[in-house]
């Protein structure tokens, strides 16, 4: 298991569900962007393979991608998958994480983070 990103079972699953059936070098692209009224939300998408300065993580054959500014703000983040009542979604567990806004949707890290 690596410290960088982990998916939990049911978000590996769930992400080898989206990758199927794309190239062999299709990856999940992990990272944040400005937003919201904390700071930053984070964005995930599938790729086709690594940016120039990306960090790969490979967990049981799903590769992750991190660009470099993103990196210390997603350091040790459990990405997990739910699914409740009418709706499915990703949780993201960060240890980074210092604040948040109260609709759930961004959120603030350690000022030394900061982009």
């Amino acid at each position: 298991m690596n410290e960088i990103v982990r998916l939990t079972p049911a978000a590996l699953a769930r992400v080898q569900k989206l990758l199927s059936g794309k190239a062999q070098t299709a990856a999940l692209r992990f990272g944040v962007r400005k937003a919201g009224c904390s700071g930053h939300a984070y964005r995930m998408e599938l790729c086709e393979g690594p940016s120039p300065g990306d960090v790969l993580v490979e967990q049981e054959g799903v590769r992750i991608l991190i660009d470099a500014e993103s990196l210390p703000m997603v350091r040790g983040t459990e990405i997990d998958f739910e699914r409740q009542n009418f709706g499915e979604r990703f949780v993201f567990r960060n240890p980074n994480v210092t604040a948040e806004c109260g609709c759930g949707e961004s959120f603030t890290t350690r000022p030394e983070f900061a982009r």
